[in-house]
């Protein structure tokens, strides 16, 4: 009798553990109340838009909602107009937005007003890094949905469709409209048979809930894949294999929504490599691609070793063409005009290409923020940018509006997310991270949002009161002790992780390869310089900083007045991108009456302090959030604690020997030695 009661009180805990893991996202089920629902068309569409009324209606039980597919010259694109009792849409893809929207009112207690909401953006892209053997390239959350290696590597077995169906679900419920399902350093190989026959299932899965894919494409497919001599852009039979290759395509997958194209970067092959322009290779695919109404997405991340300052390549490759891609290009620009960094100024390539259509990449996975393992809620930074005016047609002209189709004529407009997700039972290997995917949909589709919003919502969606782990808990305790403290943390959090690591301007101090740790030291022999920390802080016995004003590599020249002379001129520059664009003296004054030194010392040691109450806030939460996502977050902050005390350590015991400066007395001295944090040489994810 003992070992089946044992047994018993094991599955019970073993059902709560998979119950709490983070799986179902933002979407957790509740005893949702009876309601009618009246719609007379019928689709596959339509039928998960009533399933999803079934499942999760709060709102008055026994009320009746009707679905109506009719064209409102006001409703634009996929956007829905909503009452409390009425979801009206162009398309039926509108109707299940509606739906998902009604039904988060419903659960997080938001007004629901007659109103209509357009997407900001037509295509709102997730883009995932994964590779053909099932590992991806800046993942932290385990192995690819998508692919695995091995024998059975193109098998679609059920568990996989349900896990698609799954993710279908949760992109849909924020907007998002498209998946690129391989890695920008793509492999021709995705382009083969195999390849494409397990795509259309995915396809097949992802269309009931709005999504179409896309793919990464090998600009040397041609020659690898095709077996000519070239991949000329200009070559009659290069043309022609794509043509082909892409009727391939859409005969399988009809509604296929285009490529995405990484080229002459980081040594992947593109039309330079022939002698021609970014603007002849995107044009040449573009062409193939336009009767079947589909896009090129053509990345600008482009930089050479022989360029002086890396910032101002992506300007002035692509300037020149400006007004020479088809209308179905759009150049897809990185927030910032380095790479991802923890706070960079926005690229001055939005609103300067006044003639081409270009679209925002924002990476959600954290590569240069502390992988799955730190707390680090990105709303605010993409806000921070989407926001940035670039004065290019007046003042009001934000990096949103000019790529939106507010300011500028295009005829699709697209934003990206480099995604975070992977087979880790919470998708996403840290609860916290699922904010960022859950942020990023709901920003593409309004740009407007606010990032206490997006925090609210999740948190609200996320860990709802009757899963604490004291049933008896109020919602006004909830309210007061989890609800504030959790959403001021994650507000704080993006501030704090620059603050531990790289303040002030600085950037791309990381260690190299898996840009996790501090590095600010490293300079390996025989790398090219702009892959080295050096390269950008440029540390002496004197001075710090790159210097990007008119008087050295003139990068503010490539931003619109007023803001050229505003980063030119020091006493006008932003302190938060004060080293990005000068190069200072360690005894520059601060607005704070601080040296610069001494400033950069608190910033270091104010992080550290962020991410300790941090841990506080957390550890306070634990009456109001189950066991088992309350201990696994308690893990990865305690860490993040720890990696910040090294990051700190490590950049003022390396700065200092170039300030040669005291660190101020008030703050917490150095627990590490030097010496031990250079020979560190970690893969510091937990997956790698």
């Amino acid at each position: 009798m003992k070992w089946i009661i044992s047994w018993l009180f094991i599955c019970v805990i073993a059902l709560n553990i998979h119950a709490e893991d983070g799986h179902h996202l933002w979407l957790r089920k509740q005893a949702p109340k009876p309601v009618k629902i009246i719609c007379k068309g019928n689709s596959p569409t339509l039928s998960i838009a009533r399933q999803e009324l079934l499942q999760g209606w709060m709102g008055v039980a026994g009320a009746s909602v009707t679905l109506t597919v009719k064209r409102d010259k006001l409703i634009k694109g996929d956007g829905y107009k909503i009452t409390p009792s009425e979801i009206q849409a162009n398309t039926e893809w509108g109707i299940l937005y509606g739906v998902y929207e009604l039904l988060r009112r419903q659960q997080t207690g938001e007004t629901v007003k007659e109103e209509i909401s357009n997407p900001s953006y037509e295509r709102r892209i997730l883009n995932h890094w994964d590779n053909p053997n099932g590992t991806i390239e800046r993942g932290y959350a385990g192995y690819s949905i998508f692919w695995r290696k091995g024998a059975d590597s193109l098998a679609v077995t059920e568990k996989d469709k349900t896990l698609w169906q799954e993710y279908a679900r949760a992109n849909a419920s924020i907007g998002i409209n498209g998946t690129v399902l391989n890695n920008v350093n793509a492999s021709p190989y995705v382009l083969t048979a195999g390849y494409l026959a397990k795509v259309k299932v995915i396809a097949d899965i992802l269309r009931p809930y709005g999504i179409k894919v896309y793919l990464s494409i090998n600009f040397s497919s041609p020659a690898i894949l095709g077996g000519l001599k070239t991949s000329d852009p200009f070559d009659t039979g290069v043309v022609n294999w794509w043509n082909a290759k892409i009727e391939e395509i859409y005969t399988l997958i009809p509604d296929f929504g285009g490529f995405l194209v990484k080229a002459n970067s980081e040594g992947q092959p593109g039309p330079q490599d022939f002698g021609r322009t970014h603007a002849d290779g995107a044009n040449m695919l573009a062409d193939a691609l336009k009767p079947y109404n589909g896009i090129v997405m053509w990345r600008a991340f482009v930089y050479s070793p022989e360029e002086k300052d890396r910032a101002k390549q992506a300007y002035l490759e692509f300037m020149p063409f400006d007004g020479q891609f088809r209308d179905n290009v759009i150049i897809q620009v990185k927030n910032g005009p380095v790479d991802f960094q923890p706070r960079e100024p926005f690229s001055p390539l939005f609103g300067a290409m006044k003639k081409t259509s270009v679209m925002a990449e924002l990476q959600i996975t954290q590569e240069y923020l502390g992988h799955s393992i730190h707390l680090v809620f990105l709303a605010p930074m993409w806000e921070e940018c989407l926001q940035s005016d670039t004065y290019q047609e007046g003042q009001g002209s934000t990096v949103a509006r000019c790529t939106d189709g507010s300011i500028y004529s295009q005829k699709h407009t697209a934003i990206a997310g480099v995604a975070n997700i992977g087979l880790d039972a919470n998708w996403c290997g840290h609860h916290f991270a699922q904010s960022n995917w859950y942020a990023f949909g709901r920003l593409a589709w309004n740009n407007h949002l606010k990032s206490e919003q997006i925090a609210d919502e999740w948190i609200r969606l996320t860990f709802l009161p009757g899963q604490a782990k004291q049933k008896t808990i109020s919602e006004s305790d909830w309210q007061q002790h989890f609800y504030v403290p959790v959403k001021d943390m994650m507000l704080r959090s993006w501030e704090a992780a620059i603050d531990y690591m790289m303040p002030l301007g600085l950037h791309h101090i990381f260690a190299g390869g898996h840009h996790y740790g501090p590095g600010p030291w490293e300079a390996p022999k025989g790398v090219r310089p702009d892959w080295t920390p050096y390269y950008y802080h440029r540390a002496d016995t004197l001075e710090v900083g790159f210097d990007r004003t008119r008087k050295g590599s003139d990068a503010v020249s490539q931003y619109h007045e007023p803001l050229a002379t505003q980063f030119d001129d020091l006493a006008s520059c932003p302190e938060i991108y004060l080293l990005w664009f000068h190069r200072l003296p360690w005894t520059h004054k601060m607005k704070s009456g601080r040296t610069l030194w001494d400033e950069l010392c608190w910033h270091y040691e104010d992080g550290l302090h962020e991410v300790r109450d941090f841990q506080k806030t957390w550890d306070r939460a634990e009456p109001y959030v189950d066991a088992q996502r309350f201990t696994e977050v308690q893990s990865k902050l305690r860490r993040q604690y720890r990696d910040a005390q090294i990051w700190k350590d490590a950049c003022l015991l390396y700065f200092q020997q170039h300030s040669r400066m005291p660190i101020p007395y008030d703050i917490e001295r150095p627990v590490n030695d030097l010496e031990d944090l250079m020979k560190i040489r970690l893969g510091w994810s937990h997956h790698n």
